[in-house]
C-alpha cells in the first residue's frame, strides 16, 4: 500500500474514533500506581506523543537521546503538580493535540533539531501532557503512586521511541510515514477539541 493511502486510512480512523483519541475523560477513574501506569498507554494522544519524543531524541543523537525525553518528563511532572494544585493550563486538549502535530512533523521530516530547540519544544508540550494527568487525580487517590505510574509509563514509551528510531533507521520512509500519521491524528484531535 502506498504511504499516502496509509496516511489517509490512519487519518480517517482517527477522525471516527473520538472516544479513543483523548485519555482525559475526567478524574473519577484514577486511584493509584497502576492507573497512572496505564493512562499514557491507553490514550492515543499520550501514546503517540511519548513515542515521538523518544524518536526525536534518538534522531538528534548524542546527549539528546537522554536529555530530550528527560526535559519532557521533567516538564510533565511540573505540569502535573500544577494540575494537582487545581491549576489548569488554557486550551489543554488543543495543546496536547498540537504536540502530536509538531512531534509528528519533526519525526516525519527527519530533520533533527539542535538540543536546545528540541528540549524547549518537548518541555513546552510536556507541561500540557502533565497538566492533564495532574488534573485527573482525585483528592482521595494516592497521587504520588499515580504520578510514579505515569512517569514510568512515559519513560518506557520514550524508550520504545528511541529503539524504534534506531531499529528503523534503514527505512526512513516508514519512520516518515509514522511521523506524518501522528501529525494527522493530532490535526483530527485538534478539530474535535474546538
Amino acid at each position: 500500500m502506498k504511504p499516502l493511502a496509509r496516511l489517509g486510512i490512519l487519518s480517517a480512523l482517527a477522525a471516527v474514533t473520538p472516544s479513543l483519541a483523548f485519555a482525559h475523560s475526567g478524574g473519577a477513574h484514577v486511584h493509584g500506581f497502576f492507573t497512572g501506569l496505564e493512562h499514557p498507554l491507553l490514550g492515543m494522544d499520550h501514546l503517540l506523543a511519548m513515542v515521538a519524543v523518544g524518536m526525536i531524541g534518538a534522531r538528534a543523537g548524542g546527549r539528546s537521546i537522554v536529555l530530550v525525553p528527560l526535559f519532557f518528563v521533567s516538564a510533565m511532572v511540573a505540569g502535573a503538580l500544577l494540575g494537582m494544585a487545581g491549576i489548569g493550563l488554557p486550551s489543554l486538549e488543543t495543546g496536547i493535540a498540537l504536540s502530536l502535530v509538531v512531534f509528528g512533523a519533526l519525526v516525519g521530516l527527519a530533520r533533527p533539531l539542535p538540543l536546545a530547540a528540541a528540549a524547549a519544544l518537548t518541555a513546552l508540550f510536556g507541561l500540557f501532557h502533565g497538566n492533564a494527568h495532574g488534573l485527573e487525580i482525585p483528592g482521595n487517590a494516592d497521587s504520588i503512586a499515580y504520578a510514579a505510574g505515569f512517569v514510568l509509563a512515559t519513560s518506557m514509551l520514550h524508550a520504545i521511541g528511541i529503539l524504534s528510531a534506531v531499529k528503523l533507521a534503514r527505512w526512513p520512509t516508514t519512520v516518515g510515514t509514522a511521523g506524518f500519521a501522528t501529525s494527522l491524528v493530532g490535526m483530527a484531535m485538534a478539530a474535535q477539541s474546538l
